[in-house]
């Protein structure tokens, strides 16, 4: 070995701490008193590589000795009547194992009981007219859910920066919004969807597909690309190719194909031009898919 060459020394692994408990979580996410940057990934579990993408996102913004906590919570609130609440996968410890590799530093798994103690909140977050359209239509008290939760978590973990996937685009534009109307002291960051390389957008829910409707699903990626590829033509172009598609594919029950103004999440004018985002919602099977693009109409 060369003089004053030192061996190369393997990457330190680093330990995700799994927590229930706010009492267990603070002092494990805050261990000591040096001042670092952390972050939040709020998920409901089930993770994949979709997940893990946001969690790397936030370790590279934080460098090697912020913090990243990720949070698994199957959040009661976000289920309406006759919704796959009690279906909803859960598969914590593999959850843990993807956490830990992607560079968390704790997970914190709560029961309902320990996020609600006083049991259903009387008191909660309201979406406003943002969360009464598109998503908020179909799932009436939706984002109500959603927002308070995420209110909760914020207020819990305390992050510098909490990230939140695209493929979500209502939710995300709705959690921006609330956290600027209420001086919530956070920076939400965006992180691209994740697809397949059919370029079928990855989902907790995709397990639930067989492979016929696996198949079908990707209807919904070719749709938005096809909106995608016209968009200099304007609105009504984008909406007439992605409809195109749709109404060719089998096995499709659409629910909504929006061309929407992400300020204030309403259908783009006619003579709408800027970033839009064209949005898709169909159940497949028995399986209910969202999915978008953001494009840039002339």
């Amino acid at each position: 070995m060369a003089r004053g060459k030192q061996p190369s020394k393997a990457p330190k692994v680093r330990k995700a701490v799994l927590t229930h408990t706010i009492a267990d979580f603070e002092p494990a996410f805050w261990p000591d008193e040096q001042p670092v940057d952390n972050a939040v990934v709020m998920t409901m579990g089930a993770l994949h590589e979709g997940h893990a993408a946001l969690i790397r996102a936030a370790r590279k913004q934080v460098g090697h000795d912020g913090r990243v906590a990720v949070t698994v919570f199957v959040n009661p609130l976000q289920f309406g009547e006759g919704e796959d609440l009690d279906r909803y996968p859960r598969t914590l410890a593999a959850d843990v194992r993807l956490a830990e590799e992607n560079g968390a530093d704790v997970v914190f798994a709560p029961l309902p009981e320990e996020v609600y103690p006083n049991g259903t909140p009387q008191v909660r977050i309201a979406a406003g007219s943002m969360g009464e359209r598109y998503e908020g239509a179909t799932r009436p008290g939706h984002f109500d859910g959603m927002l308070t939760v995420v209110a909760k978590l914020l207020h819990i973990t305390d992050p510098d920066f909490a990230f939140f996937g695209e493929k979500d685009a209502q939710q995300l534009a709705i959690v921006q919004r609330m956290v600027a109307d209420l001086d919530f002291d956070v920076e939400v960051i965006g992180v691209p969807t994740v697809r397949e390389e059919d370029g079928l957008a990855l989902s907790s829910r995709n397990r639930f597909l067989s492979e016929t409707e696996r198949e079908q699903a990707l209807a919904l990626s070719r749709a938005l690309l096809a909106g995608r590829d016209v968009a200099a033509q304007g609105p009504e172009a984008v909406r007439k190719a992605a409809s195109a598609v749709l109404a060719d594919a089998d096995g499709i029950a659409l629910d909504y194909l929006a061309l929407i103004d992400p300020e204030d999440f309403t259908e783009a004018a006619d003579d709408f031009q800027g970033e839009a985002v064209l949005a898709v919602a169909a159940k497949v099977g028995a399986t209910r898919l969202i999915d978008n693009v953001h494009l840039i109409v002339r």
